[in-house]
């Protein structure tokens, strides 16, 4: 057995208040968003209901750094996404984002190693690059989830024809990364039979 560390508790008052239970203190969004990043897990309940509303506040962060201009999610992703709801493959796209932020988490790292390595405008061009391509190959791999009917949109003309790859090692990665993704749709398929 794995240990697991210990949630912190949050609940969330009628007055829209949020009270840590662990420090005995108030919080705010921005509080809970320190925690967030500093890899803190916590869990949210309403504290008359005692209902788990984590995932409505951690939506309502979203929306407040969004709202400071802080944008991370793109007009043509959340367009995307909003088509996914109450659509046949929305069971799917959980499991898929996750999947896609971890492999971003992951070039991430490779990315601030980059630029550690690296000083001028030649790190900014290799972060502007590496920024395309995940864009581009998670935009694709969405392509994969839409019906087959679907209108192209102006997106799709601008990426009737992928990048090429940059080397051996880029394509096999892409590779790999299109096996376990067939593998988790296959896993999903099978628990639906």
């Amino acid at each position: 057995m794995t240990d697991k560390t210990e949630q912190t508790v949050i609940k969330k008052y009628a007055n829209r208040r949020l009270y840590n239970t662990g420090t005995s203190t108030y919080v705010t969004l921005e509080d809970l968003s320190e925690m967030v990043k500093a890899e803190e897990d916590f869990v949210v309940f309403d504290a008359k209901s005692g209902d788990d509303i984590t995932r409505s506040v951690l939506t309502q962060i979203i929306f407040e750094h969004e709202n400071k201009g802080q944008n991370l999610l793109p007009i043509a992703f959340l367009r995307q996404l909003i088509r996914f709801y109450g659509d046949s493959m929305q069971t799917l796209v959980p499991s898929y984002l996750e999947f896609s932020m971890d492999n971003l988490t992951k070039d991430q790292d490779n990315l601030r190693k980059q630029l550690s390595e690296s000083f001028g405008n030649s790190a900014f061009d290799a972060m502007e690059e590496q920024v395309r391509r995940n864009t581009e190959m998670f935009e694709n791999a969405m392509k994969m989830f839409m019906p087959f009917g679907a209108a192209a949109s102006p997106l799709d003309a601008a990426m009737a024809k992928p990048a090429e790859p940059q080397d051996k090692n880029e394509l096999d990665a892409l590779k790999e990364q299109m096996a376990d993704m067939q593998k988790m749709l296959s896993a999903l398929a099978n628990k639906k039979d």
